[in-house]
């Protein structure tokens, strides 16, 4: 059995393993595996740092982040922004050239239009993480993959079972067409994105619907 104490205060030691963070910034309340972040930081990348970490803590089961950005004596204008998260995405290797869109609006980023690969995504929002001046970001681009090829389940199940920290036995894969839909039972937020990222590494893969539950076999008591 694990408190709500005991999750509450792992979670604030996993924040202060963090070098990135100070953990006085950070405030954490859990209830029945569910956690809420708070608290004031001045850089986008912290809330992501923290979200992270809270996320690869054994017990969690969903994580609510209400941390607020707050840059102190520092501001840019939007046009500032756009154009240094321009240059970031030019200057990317893994993203490929004129291929991302970019909206700024309060200081918060949205990203848009078609790659090939998933990882260009991911690339896409994390060149620009440590930006100053953003408060968000909203990853709206989509994938179109240049493979043609009909997806094979089996190659996904192979990709699972590879993984160290992934029991491929209790995830179920589906293809349907260009899309991989994932379901059965995980026992971290870790694992369930772990699994949904391998997913999104086949060839051939515009869609991944996760529907991985995360459960345990402990309960959480006051």
């Amino acid at each position: 059995m694990k408190t709500n104490e005991e999750l509450q205060k792992d979670v604030q030691d996993a924040i202060k393993f963090q070098p990135l963070l100070q953990a006085a910034e950070i405030g954490v309340i859990v209830k029945n595996g569910i956690v809420t972040l708070t608290g004031v930081v001045d850089g986008y990348f912290k809330k992501t740092e923290a979200e992270n970490a809270a996320k690869n803590v054994v017990g969690v089961k969903a994580v609510v982040e209400n941390i607020t950005i707050k840059y102190n004596n520092y501001s840019k204008t939007d046009s500032e922004i756009a154009e240094e998260v321009l240059k970031a995405l030019n200057e990317s290797w893994s993203v490929p050239k004129d291929k991302v869109q970019v909206k700024v609006e309060n200081g918060w980023v949205t990203l848009e239009g078609e790659l090939p690969w998933n990882y260009q995504r991911e690339a896409a929002k994390s060149t620009i993480n440590y930006l100053q001046g953003v408060k968000g970001i909203a990853n709206h681009i989509k994938i179109k993959s240049e493979v043609q090829d009909a997806i094979e389940k089996k190659d996904v199940e192979k990709a699972l079972e590879r993984h160290w920290s992934i029991n491929a036995d209790d995830i179920h894969v589906k293809a349907e067409g260009s899309k991989i839909i994932l379901t059965g039972n995980v026992t971290s937020l870790y694992q369930k994105e772990e699994a949904g990222k391998i997913a999104w590494n086949t060839p051939g893969v515009w869609t991944v619907d996760n529907k991985l539950e995360v459960e345990y076999d402990y309960s959480y008591i006051d």
